[in-house]
């Protein structure tokens, strides 16, 4: 009889040995040895002390989440029939165990613990995750009566089986979309690289021509270069009706699943006591309250707006003038923004590219970290789910390790689309010898092709390394308690600064220089270019503020005053829009449906986060601009006082504590060239 590779997760996970038939069984088991052991520690003869209750029930559901954790990565990677039915068959088992124990007595024995005498002897990191555990115990329901409790666990069960179809069905629209193209003068415009990719995507299918996909890099590089608009046209329409009712005759509609997330959503908040949802997210968050987002919003969109409103102006008449495009559509803005860059700076992404060959990246990033956080970063060898798959370790100067990390980068089918980190294990001492961070680190670039190393656009390298901060905050922990260890426990809110935060690297010169290597010449990115770069950094960046804006507001506004009785989702983004948008977007429009972030991520009235976080990230920043952007002190106090300490402190405490002060706005509006409003 052969092992189930989920029940022996002892080191790194053994990912080819994982099979659809190991799932089911697997979880089944450690959910009872989960059970069993919360059975224990919450019986009244059980102490209530840390020792007694949290430890044992801790490596329980440690091992549990870990496996579970490689099932799901397993999902958004190589998402397969087989694998997918096995996982939606375990998914109801694992969503059932985690509320009954967040529903359970075990909320009793938290509280028992806070108001004991041990609890002024546990050390402060122990006594916060007390307090933020009594929190989600709260949000779960814990304290709620028998019959309400029954509810909320059946509202949750929902919701977790209707995100996972949202999921899905964006995923089978995605995969479902080729277009085959026969001529190559329809191509014109398009990169040779891209066309390239087109070829060999239609020879996998086994057709003959060039097969464009809904993958990104296949996307933006017809929306961004093609000259054909009747072919931008097509592309874009496919895009933006994927999992709705006009995209495969609805096979794969979002627009029900939509409207039972937001109303299971509802029942939750009314059921904890809450006016609405957007109250729920908040009470694990920085910001206070709903209103307090929203006018946070409010304010950066009226800084922003003159200047998106200029922008837009300025591209239109750039396509009418110079591309003789009379009436500028969505599918057209992209391409003339692109030629308007060019004609403006003498430079295209195109010539940019080939200067970010992935190895030359891979060199330049990690020299950086090492040079401010004095680690170093090798070559590691593990098991992969795909061959494309790179492990690297991260060690001390003294050739310690700290932890691992896997790097997965390239678009493929039946792979999630966007770019994301996420932990497999969390430093902690529950074995009693030290356990060390393993992250995944997940993008969807363009593959490599004719043999040559992968290129990234500029803006690819801004999203390597906006994921390799959220490693480096999960990695460089210093925390050795599961609950407060690298990103666990974080607010929202601030989980994307030490992301953001990194993104500033890459504009640098010293740091950029060094990430560059000519993919046929071998030679550094020219200062001549660089400066071009710069000049264009801006480029259009209100209209990208506003346009994050647009997300942040439709989101918040959906969860805190959206009516199902009687109103529509798209009439909500509508109202969004005629408040925030400068560009105008068809009728056919249907954004909503693959917005995954709020739908089947975890930013549901959340997506202000990412600004949010962006204000303290942008004035983090500026500590190393007054010291020196390569300044080991800075990068030293940067890793002490937040990557290090987790949520061993509230967000906001290490904040300041790095930083000296409050933050301050003045930073993201110079990043982001945002002008002051005239007096």
């Amino acid at each position: 009889m052969t092992t189930n590779p989920l029940l022996s997760i002892t080191n790194l996970i053994d990912f080819p040995a994982i099979k659809p038939q190991h799932v089911v069984p697997g979880m089944k088991s450690l959910i009872e040895e989960a059970q069993n052991t919360l059975n224990v520690v919450t019986q009244d003869s059980t102490p209530a002390t840390w020792d007694d209750v949290i430890t044992p029930l801790e490596k329980k559901t440690l091992a549990l989440s870990r496996a579970w954790g490689a099932v799901s990565h397993l999902m958004s990677v190589c998402d397969e029939p087989e694998l997918r039915k096995a996982y939606n068959e375990a998914l109801p088992l694992i969503t059932q165990f985690w509320i009954g124990l967040s529903q359970s007595n075990l909320s009793q024995k938290y509280k028992a613990i806070r108001e004991s005498d041990e609890y002024a002897k546990l050390s402060a990191v122990r006594q916060r995750i007390i307090d933020e555990e009594l929190v989600d115990f709260k949000l779960a329901g814990a304290f709620l009566p028998d019959n309400k409790k029954t509810q909320l666990k059946s509202v949750k069960e929902a919701l977790a089986q209707e995100s996972q179809k949202f999921s899905e069905n964006l995923l089978d629209a995605t995969n479902a979309y080729g277009l085959l193209v026969e001529d190559e003068k329809e191509l014109a415009g398009i990169p040779a690289d891209d066309i390239a990719s087109f070829k060999e995507t239609a020879e996998a299918a086994g057709q003959q021509g060039w097969r464009i996909t809904l993958q990104i890099p296949h996307y933006l590089a017809v929306l961004q270069y093609a000259q054909n608009r009747k072919l931008r046209e097509t592309l874009y329409h496919a895009y933006v009706t994927r999992a709705s009712e006009l995209d495969f005759e609805g096979k794969f509609n979002n627009n029900g699943v939509m409207r039972r997330i937001v109303e299971l959503r509802a029942q939750e908040a009314s059921l904890l006591g809450y006016q609405n949802y957007g109250e729920v997210s908040l009470a694990t968050k920085m910001a206070k309250s709903p209103a307090e987002v929203i006018a946070f919003l409010r304010d950066l969109a009226q800084k922003s707006l003159p200047q998106a409103k200029e922008d837009m102006n300025e591209v239109k008449t750039f396509a009418k003038d110079k591309l003789g495009i009379s009436d500028p559509q969505s599918w057209d803005l992209p391409y003339a923004s692109e030629k308007l860059r060019e004609a403006r700076y003498s430079f295209s992404d195109q010539e940019v590219k080939q200067y970010f060959t992935l190895p030359a990246v891979f060199s330049g990033l990690f020299g950086l970290v090492q040079k401010l956080f004095d680690i170093r970063i090798v070559k590691d060898s593990a098991p992969v789910w795909h061959p494309d798959v790179q492990f690297f370790r991260i060690e001390n100067k003294d050739g310690e390790k700290i932890a691992q990390f896997y790097m997965d980068l390239y678009a493929r089918p039946n792979k999630r689309g966007g770019a994301w980190m996420d932990n497999d294990r969390t430093r902690n001492r529950l074995y009693g010898t030290l356990q060390t961070p393993v992250a995944y680190l997940v993008c969807n670039f363009a593959k490599p092709v004719g043999g040559k190393p992968a290129l990234l656009t500029h803006d690819d390298v801004l999203t390597l390394f906006h994921e390799f901060g959220h490693g480096l905050h999960h990695m460089l922990s210093r925390i050795e308690e599961p609950a407060a260890s690298g990103i666990n426990g974080v607010e929202w809110d601030a989980v994307e600064c030490p992301s953001q935060f990194m993104e500033n690297f890459a504009w640098d010169w010293t740091v950029l220089e060094s990430l560059t290597s000519h993919v046929q010449t071998g030679e550094k990115l020219p200062r001549t270019l660089y400066d071009k770069m710069l000049a264009a950094k801006n480029f259009q960046s209100a209209m990208a503020m506003v346009r994050q804006l647009e997300f942040g507001l439709f989101d918040m506004r959906l969860h805190t005053e959206f009516n199902p009785q009687k109103d529509t989702i798209l009439g909500l983004l509508s109202d969004v829009r005629k408040e925030v948008a400068v560009t105008h977007q068809p009728d056919y429009n249907r954004f909503p449906n693959s917005f995954s972030h709020i739908f089947a991520g975890g930013y549901a009235a959340g997506y202000y986060s990412y600004k949010w976080a962006e204000v303290l990230s942008s004035d983090a920043f500026s500590l190393f601009e007054e010291t020196g952007v390569l300044n080991p002190e800075t990068g030293k106090k940067w890793l002490n006082e937040v990557l290090a300490v987790g949520s061993s402190r509230p967000a906001m405490e290490s904040f300041i504590t790095f930083r000296g002060r409050a933050p301050r706005i003045d930073a993201l509006l110079r990043h982001s060239g945002i002008r002051p409003i005239a007096k």
